[in-house]
């Protein structure tokens, strides 16, 4: 596999993961909205990315976000071209990005991902593939070198409803969490007991265990923020067959409360702040 790789999107994922295709030696170019000149490979457009790479992996805000940086790079796609897209979107605009690659001759990975900046540091993430297994294979063992493991979901959008999915359900675990600790907190319990205690029961988990250091501390510089997760709820409400969800509901709004009281690049641990 000789394959070479661009990253489009250089924020708390995207620029591990530019570092470690660097050190890899199969990162051809880069390029973020904000400038980042000092990160190898440095280009001062998307299409000199798209133009210089084989496979070019974009991982931005939201759907607007990648449409944007589509209409910059279709005129370097063709045939031999991929696209690996690994932003949070949501079904329809998975769609309607395939068919846009697919009329230039290119070829489209629908390819998100879970896991926050540890994950990407330790080259720990998780992603879901949507695409004929051909392709699959052929980008698999770039994504081999950033992640832990790649579930092939099949062709078509279901990939990006179980990421959406997913994150609901970590949003979900961390609002009990602050809540359970807020509630120990007011009886005069310590952290310390609160979490040794927790550690022996059956609701310890990673997540807990990543998310501890944050609500011990309050440092809530982000690993996934407040304003992605709320993005993420948005669209995992026009989901289509989502119908009503209570708690989804209510953490869209808890969410925006936190960004309207200034939380949105904090980390969405920081939910505990409005208790």
């Amino acid at each position: 596999m000789n394959k070479t790789i661009g990253v489009i999107g250089l924020g708390i994922i995207g620029g591990v993961w530019t570092r470690n295709y660097a050190a890899d030696g199969r990162l051809a170019g880069c390029w973020n909205r904000t400038p980042q000149p000092q990160m190898p490979a440095w280009k001062n457009s998307p299409g000199e990315v798209a133009a210089a790479a084989d496979v070019i992996q974009i991982v931005v805000a939201d759907p607007p976000a990648v449409e944007g940086i589509l209409e910059k790079i279709l005129p370097q796609l063709g045939p031999g071209k991929i696209v690996v897209q690994s932003s949070t979107i949501d079904p329809a605009s998975s769609e309607k990005f395939s068919a846009q690659v697919a009329a230039r001759g290119a070829r489209y990975l629908e390819a998100p991902f879970t896991g926050s900046k540890p994950a990407a540091e330790n080259r720990q993430m998780v992603f879901f593939l949507g695409g004929d297994a051909e392709l699959v294979a052929e980008v698999e063992p770039l994504l081999a070198l950033i992640s832990a493991h790649r579930f092939h979901v099949g062709a078509g959008v279901r990939e990006a409803s179980i990421k959406l999915a997913l994150n609901l359900n970590i949003l979900a675990q961390m609002e009990g969490l602050n809540e359970a600790l807020t509630m120990s907190r007011r009886a005069g319990l310590s952290d310390d007991l609160f979490f040794r205690v927790l550690e022996k029961n059956v609701g310890y988990s990673p997540f807990v265990k990543l998310k501890e250091p944050k609500l011990r501390t309050g440092d809530f510089s982000p690993q996934f923020s407040v304003k992605h997760m709320h993005k993420d709820m948005r669209l995992a409400s026009a989901t289509v067959g989502a119908g009503r969800m209570p708690l989804l509901e209510a953490m869209r709004e808890r969410l925006k409360l936190a960004e309207e009281r200034g939380g949105a690049n904090e980390d969405f641990s920081s939910l505990i702040k409005l208790l």
